[in-house]
């Protein structure tokens, strides 16, 4: 397998950093980011962040009706 640099700017690079997972090498960081399928994560949102979309769903079946 052949190997690449590839120059970023370093504002670039860090916003990179925060997107990559610890256990992943860059390489399969990007390739999950350019991948055109993205996996459901279970968990994804917090609790308050769900609760905050079932309530905005039951206003706009309210404002429905």
């Amino acid at each position: 397998m052949s190997r690449t640099s590839i120059p970023v700017d370093f504002s670039t690079k860090e916003r990179l950093d925060r997107l990559k997972r610890d256990d992943e090498t860059w390489d399969e960081f990007l390739q999950r980011v350019t991948s055109s399928e993205e996996p459901i994560e279970a968990g994804a949102w917090s609790d308050e962040q769900a609760e905050q979309a079932k309530e905005s769903i039951r206003k706009s079946r309210e404002n429905w009706r």
